[in-house]
């Protein structure tokens, strides 16, 4: 995991298409902005599908 300090209105950028921008900062809470195409779906986890975690398949015997 790459962890990364940000101030208000620094930005993040993933790849050539994916910018993520601090909007808010707020005693234990930032939002969060993310600009994304359409076709990259973006979740908050809690409500994210089940992702499939590579290591479990490959640990699981044929």
């Amino acid at each position: 995991m790459l962890v990364l300090s940000r101030k208000l209105g620094e930005k993040i950028v993933i790849g050539e298409d994916i910018v993520i921008t601090v909007v808010k900062i707020d005693r234990n809470q930032i939002r969060i902005g993310i600009e994304a195409p359409h076709n990259v779906p973006v979740y908050r986890e809690e409500i994210a599908p089940q992702r499939v975690n590579k290591e479990s398949l490959e640990a699981v015997p044929v």
